[in-house]
């Protein structure tokens, strides 16, 4: 009978320890799901676990990244929150980063500025930082930009997933979860719930889509499929879809996902046949959205393949006449962010379209696009509403010749998930135009350098554009916005006259060889002269007892010598003095070497030594009563320890 008191004590030990297992369980399947990208279903099991009572840093931040990746941006800042509202936990600065961007596509711009402001402080290195930083009054500049769109709700859209639009002749092909009714989201991979389809609508002349239908059996798989371009002869197509045996099923990495890859097929008597896979994709990486610029010669696509700076980055490739592939390459920091770049299209006239939510935006993904121009420094310009929303904005198109297009988005008053969205611009895209220069100062008698010479950039008004100065090289640089007009340049420099060259700018041209030749001024000094106070020379120092030329000495005497290069004929005396403490000897000596060691650094300078003559005046000429045995201050000292460069010629 003893033993009965024991029962209730172990059945409480077992109660603990099957609650115990069942939450490990928990965590360890929203884990599984959480990093096989299959985040509605781990979001669901997080969700039970705090509903339970269960709370943590990984959950919270899982929740949050989940929603987050699935464009519940809501949600996402309420799990954030949470998490920062921890105590003793280290968060890594992304999440800072994500809760701004939750913030923000709630329109709580100032506490999303505030985070981005935190986020600044713990990641001064990443680009998102300084893109932030360099441009705080973006959301006036996005206004700025706003208003060129008219967008109207496309026809071809269900209440499923539509998106990934793409041009086909007189057909708007593009993707769709409409036979399954599932809601995918627009991250760079997708979980294994079947299926996403390509479609086709056609598209009339006011650049409406209706009448969907499915594309191609033969390109439609049991997989995802998605994200076309079709070359313009209208025989070949790229697309997206799961790595795959073949397009019967998914086929998995050693994390359980299926990642995205890039195909070719070949329209062979009507059907789409000779479906490759092209040779740069990864197993264990995805590549996706694939976009042809004019010439067909390069492909753009999304990635996040070693290299990629973020989440997902736009990459290049070469396409070459044999049909193989070049090596892929990173588009750049100037384009790429920690964050996430997707859905590239580019243009006939070198315009990238892209969708981000590491450049500053909205909120959510918005769509971007910057010139393609090779040696330019890239301006990405956000397109501003009502494209961009304070949703997921992305797979912009456009037709730049009847200046309509479409794209995806899953904001408000649609009819599904993710829908396609018409447009016509009515205002141009503005980029700034820069144009680089550099060249070089020249003395026009001699052909030599000359440094610190003024260069000043002329609009064709009159109204100074830039201004900088040649270098000790006499070389300059500087660059502004071009508007194809012709600029003048001037060079000053004292004891020379002005000069003054044009050139035309023709939009991205650079000028990196232009020469401005200065002639010196006919003002030669006249004989007797002395250059320090012709030249406003401040004394030249000797350390006590030495004749070493010091540093602040060296940039006195490169004026004397910019001087003598100026006037080629010049000579000059140069004169050194003592004060009278010390030895009188000792004193007259010591400023015959301090003479040479002036003359010797001129003529090292390129003077030559026919125009030069040192002399040693030690304390004989003295400029006040500070004779020897006389009480004076080290000011009074001073005025007498004094070097003279006189004109003789």
């Amino acid at each position: 009978m003893k033993k009965l008191k024991y029962i209730p004590t172990l059945l409480i030990l077992f109660s603990v320890f099957v609650s115990y297992a069942q939450r490990n369980g928990k965590v360890k399947r929203a884990k599984t799901d959480y990093e096989a990208f299959a985040y509605q279903d781990a979001i669901d099991t997080y969700k039970d676990m705090v509903e339970a009572g269960y709370t943590g840093q990984e959950i919270f931040q899982n929740l949050g990244n989940a929603n987050y990746l699935n464009a519940n941006y809501e949600e996402a800042a309420k799990w954030y929150k949470q998490l920062f509202a921890m105590d003793s936990v280290q968060i890594e600065s992304n999440y800072y980063f994500r809760y701004a961007q939750s913030l923000k596509s709630l329109k709580e711009y100032e506490e999303s500025h505030q985070w981005m402001e935190r986020f600044i402080k713990k990641s001064k290195v990443d680009g998102r930082a300084s893109k932030f930083t360099n441009n705080r009054d973006y959301l006036d500049d996005i206004k700025r930009r706003s208003g060129r769109y008219e967008i109207l709700l496309a026809d071809i859209n269900s209440k499923s997933s539509d998106f990934a639009p793409s041009f086909y002749g007189n057909q708007l092909i593009f993707s769709s979860a409409r036979d399954t009714g599932i809601a995918t989201r627009r991250i760079h991979e997708w979980n294994d719930t079947p299926f996403l389809n390509l479609f086709s609508g056609a598209i009339d002349e006011n650049g409406n889509a209706s009448n969907a239908k499915r594309f191609s059996k033969k390109l439609n798989a049991k997989t995802h499929e998605s994200s076309t371009v079709f070359t313009k002869d209208g025989k070949t197509v790229y697309f997206t879809r799961n790595n795959s045996d073949n397009g019967r099923r998914f086929t998995r990495d050693d994390k359980g996902v299926s990642r995205l890859k890039i195909f070719r097929a070949d329209l062979v008597e009507g059907e789409w046949k000779n479906i490759i896979e092209l040779p740069f994709n990864g197993d264990d990486y995805s590549t996706a959205h694939p976009t042809l610029d004019r010439d067909e010669k390069r492909m753009f696509f999304a990635s996040d393949r070693p290299g990629t700076f973020g989440a997902s980055d736009i990459w290049i490739v070469d396409l070459f006449d044999d049909g193989n592939f070049g090596t892929p390459v990173n588009l750049g920091p100037e384009i790429n962010t920690e964050g996430r770049e997707t859905f590239p299209f580019v243009t006939d006239n070198n315009i990238l379209y892209f969708a981000s939510d590491g450049h500053p935006g909205l909120g959510g993904l918005d769509v971007f696009a910057t010139e393609i121009v090779p040696n330019r420094p890239k301006e990405v310009l956000n397109l501003g509403e009502p494209v961009n929303s304070d949703e997921d904005d992305f797979s912009f198109i456009i037709d730049m010749e009847t200046k309509r297009g479409y794209f995806a988005s899953n904001r408000p008053n649609g009819l599904g998930s993710d829908d396609i969205y018409s447009f016509k611009e009515t205002k141009p895209l503005v980029f700034k135009c820069i144009t680089n220069i550099a060249g070089v100062v020249r003395n026009s008698e001699d052909d030599s350098l000359l440094a610190d010479t003024s260069v000043e950039i002329f609009a064709p008004n009159g109204d100074v554009i830039t201004s900088t100065k040649s270098n000790e090289k006499g070389k300059f640089s500087t660059s502004f916005e071009c508007n194809g007009n012709t600029y003048t340049i001037i060079g000053t420099k004292r004891g020379f006259n002005d000069s003054k060259i044009q050139f035309k700018n023709n939009g991205a041209k650079e000028n990196m060889n232009l020469k401005l030749s200065l002639k010196p001024e006919e003002k030669l000094a006249k004989k007797g002269t002395d250059l320090t106070k012709l030249l406003n020379l401040k004394p030249i120092y000797f350390d006590l007892d030495k004749s070493e030329i010091r540093p602040d000495a060296i940039v006195e005497l490169e004026k004397v010598r910019d001087y003598m290069r100026q006037f080629p004929k010049s000579k000059i005396t140069i004169k050194s003095h003592t004060d009278s403490r010390g030895n009188d000897n000792y004193n007259l000596s010591l400023s015959k070497r301090r003479a040479e060691a002036t003359l010797n650094y001129l003529v090292n300078k390129g003077v030559k030594l026919n125009r030069l003559k040192a002399k040693g005046y030690g304390e004989t000429r003295l400029l006040n009563r500070c004779t020897n045995g006389v009480d004076c201050s080290n000011e009074e000292h001073n005025l007498n320890r004094r070097s003279e460069f006189i004109v003789i010629n």
